[in-house]
Order: structure tokens, then C-alpha cells, then sequence
């Protein structure tokens, strides 16, 4: 029971993680007339806050040290927060510009960015479904580019970029509380410097567009956080095959906010595109799905291939012949 109940807030906490980051999409624009770079400084210097009175909270404030000491890990660091902000940044400037749809076109080519640097900067070998998703997908992007006049920029740099931070926080192995605290700390000083800056300007809109529009941008904190918060429980508490498919529910809600919300046009080619990225998708699915059913198979296998058999179920020449305790030597056999 206790199991069953962990598995169920798993999936309630995945659910929830990757809803927030399909919904939000509607919160960028209640913090206009603030332009995107501005917003994202606001995102870094609360997120800072945020993070930091939960590692108050939870006293996990040891692994500060450990990392101060390691020059090499934090050169990852600033790597991944140099990257995670062209992500940031781009996607808050493609909603408030109208761009929601070919936003959400990059995070689902993203798996398939990932494996392609997989093959590309790690030497993975793919399975023959792998290939021919890969193949779908750049034929996607392919289509994708001849229906838009222009190659699909905003999604392939959301794709890339995000792709890349996913394998720098590999090699950088730490917590995702830790991890996330660690990157805002080194983006906390320019995204401070350039909002004073701004101040100084007269440009600033913390201030001048009301008590409201301030706790909005202030709340940029929370809305960076909770869902990382609920990705950790989650990633916990279910199957990683599970979190695989979960994945795909912010780009499918960032995609229908995008027509049925924010009414972005769709013409035949922009859906032909979206098609066949759809179809590469499934097919990666399809093969992880099957590929993980396989080896809990071989598991189970393995296993009970380990455990001895009982000596009723035993053939007569794997039964024990020697020592007093044999059937065998009772009868003088």
C-alpha cells in the first residue's frame, strides 16, 4: 500500500511539473510592458530567493563547501547557467511575441536533439528505430523550414540549448535543488547588476507599473521553483519510462495554448512538420517502452535463474549423493 501511494504521488507531482510548465505560457504576458531580458533578470534574482529559503528550510547547505573546492565542476556550473539562460530568455521573448507555437515545436524535437548529441559527442550506438525517428525528425525540420521561409530558428536554439543543459547537468551530477541554487548564485550578480543598471535608466519597470506588476515579476521566483520542486518528487517515486512520457505534456500544452488561445496560425505545411516530428516521437516511445519491457524480462530471468531450486522440484541427478542427510545414502543407494 505504502508503494502504491508513493507511485500515486509521483504521478501527481509529475502531472503537476509538467502542467506548470505547459501553462506558462499565459504568465509571461501579464508581466508586460517588462521586455523579455528584464524579465528574465527578475527570474534569476528571485529564483535565487526562492531557493535559498528552502535550503534554510531543509539545512542542505553542506554541499556549498564541497563544491567551492571543486574549480572543474564549477566551470559546468557557470556553463549550464550561461546556456539555461538563452533558453529562459528566448522562450519568454517567443511568447510575448507571439511565437508560443514554434516554442513548444522545440521542446518537442528536444529528445531528439539529445540523442543526436548523444551520438555525435558521446559515441552512443542507436537502435535501428532510433535512426529512422531521427531521420523523421529532420525531415520535419526540413518541412517545417520550407513552410515558415526560414529555417525554424526559435525552436532548433530552445532544442539545442536545452539539450546541451541536460548533458552538462549529467556530467555535473548534483541535486536538482542544489543544482538549480547553484547556477541561479552565478547569475544572481549580472541579472542584479543589469536590473539596477535598468533602474538607473529610468527604463525599470519594477517600480513604475504598479504594486501588482511588482509582486508578478517577484513571483517569477516561484514559478522557476515549483515546478523543478514537484520534477524532483516526482523523478523519485516513478519509473524514469514514466517521466519519459510525461515529458511530452508541456509542449502538447504549450501547442494548444498556442492555437486555441493565442489563435497563431497553423497553415497545411506548419502541420506536416508537426506530423512527422509527432510521428518520430511516437516511434522513440514505442522503442524505449519495448526496449525497457525487454530488459525487465531479462531481469526477471536472471533473477530466478539465481535462486536454488527446492529439492522437490529437483531432477534426481541435481539431488545431493553425499553426507548423511541424502536420501540416497539412507536407502544405501
Amino acid at each position: 500500500m505504502a508503494g502504491t501511494n508513493e507511485q500515486r504521488a509521483g504521478l501527481l507531482s509529475g502531472f503537476g511539473a509538467y502542467g506548470l510548465w505547459g501553462l506558462v505560457p499565459l504568465f509571461w504576458p501579464l508581466l508586460k510592458p517588462s521586455g523579455a531580458i528584464e524579465i528574465l533578470a527578475h527570474r534569476m534574482v528571485w529564483s535565487l530567493a526562492v531557493v535559498g529559503l528552502a535550503l534554510l528550510a531543509l539545512r542542505r547547505w553542506a554541499w556549498i563547501g564541497e563544491l567551492v573546492r571543486q574549480p572543474k565542476k564549477l566551470g559546468l556550473i557557470a556553463i549550464a547557467a550561461a546556456v539555461i539562460t538563452v533558453n529562459w530568455g528566448l522562450y519568454i521573448w517567443s511568447v510575448n511575441n507571439g511565437h508560443v507555437v514554434e516554442a513548444s515545436l522545440g521542446y518537442f524535437i528536444n529528445p531528439l536533439v539529445t540523442i543526436a548529441m548523444g551520438v555525435l559527442l558521446l559515441g552512443e550506438r542507436l537502435r535501428p528505430v532510433q535512426w529512422v525517428a531521427v531521420g523523421t525528425g529532420v525531415a520535419a525540420v526540413l518541412v517545417l523550414a520550407i513552410g515558415y521561409g526560414r529555417p525554424p530558428w526559435i525552436s532548433l536554439t530552445l532544442a539545442f540549448s536545452f539539450a546541451t543543459y541536460g548533458l552538462v547537468k549529467k556530467k555535473v551530477n548534483m541535486g536538482g535543488l542544489e543544482s538549480l541554487s547553484a547556477e541561479t548564485a552565478v547569475l544572481f550578480v549580472p541579472a542584479l547588476g543589469y536590473l539596477l543598471w535598468l533602474g538607473a535608466q529610468g527604463d525599470a519597470t519594477f517600480a513604475s507599473a504598479g504594486a501588482g506588476h511588482a509582486a508578478l515579476l517577484a513571483a517569477t521566483g516561484v514559478v522557476t521553483a515549483a515546478p523543478l520542486v514537484l520534477f524532483g518528487a516526482a523523478a523519485i517515486r516513478v519509473p524514469l519510462s514514466t517521466l519519459g512520457l510525461l515529458q511530452y505534456l508541456a509542449p502538447v500544452f504549450q501547442f494548444g495554448l498556442g492555437i486555441l488561445y493565442f489563435h497563431e496560425a497553423m497553415p497545411p505545411e506548419r502541420w506536416a512538420g508537426f506530423a512527422l516530428v509527432w510521428l518520430a516521437l511516437t516511434l522513440l516511445t514505442w522503442d524505449a517502452l519495448r526496449t525497457a519491457r525487454r530488459a525487465r524480462a531479462q531481469a526477471a530471468q536472471l533473477a530466478a535463474s539465481a535462486q536454488p531450486q527446492p529439492l522437490s522440484q529437483r531432477l534426481p541427478h541435481q539431488l545431493p549423493t553425499d553426507g548423511p542427510s541424502s536420501p540416497y545414502a539412507a536407502r544405501g543407494q
